[in-house]
């Protein structure tokens, strides 16, 4: 090929600096600061803000899987506090993973008006993941108490259970 088909050739496939720069969206510029050879492969790349609040529903239902595993599958939790059947577990991760999400995003609202700034959603993040391990033990706790403490037994009327063999009610 000669110089002058090069040179047409290169006019035809990819437009000079000057023009790029003419007609440059912000995204466009913006990659022109980025490494020459980057720059050159992607002349439209754009940088953009990720945010990481709200999860996406896939997010959400593998918190909810995991949960469902953690509360029914055997770990250090279930050694302490025992651990939950997959039916109990399924009912109890959605319930928390629900309360977390509707804690954390009341949450957002608060947080939002307070910042003058842009936040990525990290805060609210680490507000979800608190509430979820929160009440996580919480649900667990509540569920070795259950199982450890005695049951009640109605007691028949006109008995006392405080009346030890032997005695009798009336003193």
């Amino acid at each position: 090929m000669s110089e002058n088909e090069e040179q047409q050739h290169s006019e035809v496939t990819s437009p000079t600096m000057a023009e790029t720069t003419e007609e440059s969206s912000p995204e466009q510029k913006h990659s022109q600061d980025l490494d020459p050879s980057i720059a050159k492969k992607f002349p439209t790349m754009s940088i953009k803000s990720i945010t990481i609040w709200p999860p996406t529903q896939r997010t959400r239902d593998a918190v909810i899987n995991r949960l469902i595993e953690t509360l029914s599958a055997p770990s250090i939790l279930s050694k302490r506090y025992g651990s939950l059947s997959h039916d109990d577990a399924s009912s109890a991760a959605r319930a928390i993973e629900e309360e977390a999400f509707a804690t954390a995003s009341a949450s957002e609202t608060v947080s939002r008006s307070e910042l003058s700034i842009d936040d990525d959603g990290i805060e609210i993040l680490q507000i979800y993941s608190k509430e979820i391990s929160k009440r996580m033990l919480e649900t667990v706790k509540a569920k070795a108490a259950a199982a450890a403490a005695p049951p009640v037994a109605a007691a028949a009327p006109g008995t006392s259970e405080d009346v030890s063999p032997g005695e009798s009610e009336t003193s």
